[in-house]
């Protein structure tokens, strides 16, 4: 095992827990009211957003560049 595979499989296995807890706890404060709380959903929305952005990356969907010379 390579480092570069032990850092995608991190951001896999961290992309999946972050994904799942954020978009858990958005889904059990969608109904709150109050600026705060606006606030904090919005937050919750951005870290899953992140994370599913992370797992991606992690699987080689995204931010993959071939080598040069490969074109």
């Amino acid at each position: 095992m390579n480092a570069q595979f032990v850092e995608r499989l991190g951001a896999v296995i961290a992309g999946v827990a972050v994904a799942v807890v954020a978009f858990y706890a958005l889904y059990k404060d969608w109904h709150s009211t109050g600026v705060e709380n606006q606030v904090f959903k919005l937050m919750l929305a951005l870290l899953g957003f992140g994370a599913v952005l992370a797992l991606l990356a992690g699987l080689n969907v995204i931010g993959f560049t071939p080598p040069k010379g490969a074109y």
